[in-house]
């Protein structure tokens, strides 16, 4: 069992940047991706960005050139630098990781249990 647990949420205004950080937990043997998505009321869960342990990475086209992933492998611990938020980026933000367990032949994709961002006009 993988636990994921996020930080760095919060309220901010328009213009205004955050940090969100998510640390994976448990027997671990590896994480292929990690990622970050959000949902809004109303709305599906989407992706936001995602990174591999490479470091290659995917971004959502309304983030890109606002948003940054970076992870620290040996730390099984991935960031979403988020700049220039605007309102329409508030939402409940969660953690993704696929990861491969001890014991276990296969990776599993576990979630944590969000981060709220609200951004203010």
């Amino acid at each position: 069992q993988v636990q994921l647990v996020e930080s760095g949420g919060g309220l901010v205004q328009a213009g205004g940047s955050l940090r969100l950080s998510c640390a994976a937990s448990g027997r671990i043997a590896s994480i292929n991706v990690m990622g970050w998505y959000r949902q809004a009321p109303g709305k599906q869960r989407e992706l936001v960005a995602a990174i591999t342990s490479g470091g290659s990475t995917n971004y959502a086209d309304s983030v890109k050139g606002r948003f940054t992933i970076s992870r620290i492998n040996a730390k099984n611990t991935v960031y979403l630098q988020m700049n220039s938020l605007k309102p329409e980026d508030t939402a409940v933000y969660y953690c993704n990781a696929d990861a491969l367990t001890l014991g276990l032949p296969l990776p599993k994709t576990s979630w944590g249990q969000g981060t709220q961002v609200t951004v203010s006009s």
